[in-house]
């Protein structure tokens, strides 16, 4: 056994887990848990523990149940060890959402390090290739964003939702559109009116303004005719 190693950034254990094993100048790693925050530590930590005359490493990802934009950089650490080593990496087993992230950012799901440029032609593709990542990096990352913000959303919009089928006898369909509705009509958020309705069923609660009101009635009264 090489490394063991855990990521401490979210407080949680094994969010990220890197085991080896040496089988002559072969090292075998594995990774389990989740390519987020932290991971390049591990990984930096798992690195630095190899011991002399290692010819290749294969990392076998197949435990990996989630990766954001770190994955990533966790894939660029490994790859710039195998050029200052002057060794061969591979990185194999991707499946479901870290193997979509690759594909989204263009790199080969069978293996993401082996188009990895050689060292020789770094230099010379380095501004392209920079350039080309940033852009996938950050449609990556407002993706990732925008998931997680949809997830946040979700129990405070289903308790407006609710609230309206209580309060106007509609069904579970009319109360989205209502909500969905008198959010275009004020140009406001769909999770804010929702936190609005949500808050005013509460006793004593502040009533949504008269300008969402309007409108959350309106919607009502149009969905009930």
């Amino acid at each position: 056994m090489i490394s063991a190693a855990r990521a401490p950034h979210t407080g949680r254990l094994d969010t990220l887990v890197v085991e080896g094993r040496a089988e002559g100048g072969r090292v075998l790693l594995r990774a389990r848990g989740e390519l987020v925050l932290g991971c390049t530590d591990t990984l930096a930590g798992t690195l630095a523990a190899l011991p002399p005359g290692v010819a290749r490493i294969e990392l076998d990802v197949t435990e990996v149940s989630f990766m954001d934009t770190a994955g990533l950089t966790f894939l660029d650490l490994l790859s710039e060890y195998g050029h200052r080593h002057g060794v061969p990496v591979s990185a194999t087993g991707w499946r479901g959402q870290p193997r979509r992230v690759l594909e989204l950012v263009g790199m080969d799901p069978m293996d993401p390090l082996r188009a990895a440029p050689p060292a020789d032609s770094a230099a010379r593709t380095a501004s392209a290739v920079a350039q080309e990542r940033a852009e996938q990096l950050e449609m990556l990352r407002l993706e990732i964003e925008q998931l997680r913000h949809a997830i946040d959303s979700r129990p405070v919009i289903d308790q407006a939702r609710g609230i309206l089928m209580a309060a106007h006898a509609c069904t579970p369909d009319q109360a989205w559109d209502i909500l969905r509705e008198a959010s275009q009509r004020t140009n406001t958020k769909l999770r804010q009116v929702a936190a609005a309705v949500t808050a005013s069923a509460v006793p004593d609660g502040p009533a949504p303004p008269e300008p969402l009101r309007t409108a959350l009635r309106a919607a009502a009264a149009r969905h009930a005719r």
